[in-house]
């Protein structure tokens, strides 16, 4: 028997993938089809996909080609599978030529012309609305917004505004958007989402102009440390029936979900005590502590709650313009620490301790792309992660995205609950 093996998403199947499969199967006597895992999607930037792997497993069988279905779960499985399965030949679309040559030394390899004119991103553009994204910025600097958005099918980052010309000009010219706007309505006319990169002092006024025009809106965290103005934007978002979504992207990755779910399935028992910690050189303590602890309470308060029974704060600033804070929270059985450093270092780490065991964060623990899970016994180490690049940007703009389509409104890892402790509690830092 001769074994035939190809991969792909088969993303809302189509005539292409079709073709591709009946010729694959012309190589041989037995086709195996290998079908990308969500998992795998996600990690290598894939976030476009519109079917569940269960849809397009299904697509793939209804063909009548496939005589075994697998899933692709991680890089590199393809030389695997071929030595596993005993494959013959190995087919791929001629858009991957040269890509795959490796893949001679094991098996023979065959390039197959793509169908012209469909694809399944074509179906995509032409299927679903595509959202316009623009920009209100005091900075040049957009927080990896632009390359993020395009990983995701269905986004566009196309008007920039600024109160100060020159930094609109400057950021039009460094990240290649063509439209810069002289005014806000301008801006608001021809865009369906505000991303608000601003100061904390503009922040409100600019999300609220936003929210009134009907604008989906991504503002940095805290929106505002006015409890009434916090909740003055959630009203009006309720009201003109739109997405008010916190630029805090550790609670969308993957990595943040799992670790999520396996300390409510209380794998690591009841826990005892959270430890974060992080430093940054040369800028204000007050800066850092909206910017590094509203991720740490985000990630706090989802595993904690909101019912804490206190909180205590410390700064320390001397001449030399070493800063630091130290902040206690206390719950009925948990301690949590957070400690802020600015020209000292810090260890950066996040760890929750439980009472069968714990998870730790490393360095860069505001990325949630990988964290180890250590029992009482701590030989028995087990690491998770998910490589990808970027700042992860592209995992809040999937999330909205989902959103606007299925018309949900709020994000449950960041509900109006969550964010009005965060609010009370990043209002008293002066």
């Amino acid at each position: 028997m001769k074994k035939v093996i190809t991969y792909g998403t088969f993303d809302m199947f189509h005539e292409g993938h079709y073709n591709i499969l009946k010729r694959a199967k012309e190589y041989g006597d037995y086709l195996i089809v290998g079908v990308t895992g969500e998992s795998y999607d996600v990690g290598r930037g894939k976030l476009s996909v519109r079917d569940s792997l269960a849809e397009r497993i299904n697509n793939v069988k209804n063909s009548g080609f496939a005589d075994q279905i697998i899933v692709e779960e991680y890089l590199g499985q393809k030389i695997s599978d071929i030595i596993k399965y005993d494959v013959d030949v190995f087919v791929i679309g001629d858009d991957w030529k040269g890509k795959f040559d490796h893949i001679a030394e094991y098996c023979e390899l065959v390039y197959l012309p793509r169908t012209e004119g469909i694809s399944s991103t074509q179906i995509r553009e032409t299927t679903f609305r595509k959202h316009r994204i623009g920009i209100i910025a005091d900075r040049v600097d957009d927080n990896q917004l632009v390359s993020e958005a395009k990983k995701v099918s269905g986004f566009s980052v196309e008007k920039v505004f600024s109160e100060d010309t020159a930094i609109a000009d400057a950021f039009s010219k460094k990240y290649d958007i063509c439209n810069v706007m002289d005014n806000l309505e301008e801006l608001f006319d021809d865009v369906d989402i505000v991303f608000v990169r601003t100061e904390l002092k503009d922040r409100y006024r600019f999300m609220k102009a936003a929210i009134k025009r009907d604008k989906h809106v991504i503002g940095e965290v805290p929106f505002s440390i006015d409890e009434d103005k916090q909740n003055e934007l959630f009203e009006l978002a309720k009201q003109h029936d739109v997405v008010l979504m916190h630029n805090l992207k550790v609670l969308h990755t993957q990595v943040f979900v799992q670790l999520l779910w396996m300390i409510k399935a209380g794998l690591i028992g009841d826990v005892i005590r959270i430890d974060c910690a992080t430093s940054k050189h040369n800028r204000s303590i007050k800066q850092l502590f909206y910017e590094l602890t509203a991720s740490a309470l985000a990630i706090v308060l989802n595993i904690m709650g909101t019912d804490y029974e206190k909180i205590a704060k410390r700064i320390i600033r001397d001449t030399e313009d070493i800063e630091y804070m130290s902040m206690t929270i206390t719950y009925p059985n948990t301690e949590v620490i957070i400690n802020i450093g600015n020209n000292i270092r810090v260890e950066s780490k996040i760890e929750i301790v439980g009472s069968k065991g714990s998870i730790r964060l490393g360095e860069n623990w505001w990325r949630a792309d990988s964290f180890e899970l250590l029992p009482v016994d701590e030989d028995n180490v087990k690491r998770y992660y998910m490589n990808y690049d970027g700042n992860g940007f592209k995992f809040l703009i999937k999330d909205l995205l989902v959103m606007i389509d299925e018309h949900r409104r709020e994000y449950p890892l960041m509900n109006r609950d969550i964010d009005t402790v965060m609010t009370n509690i990043l209002q008293d830092i002066e």
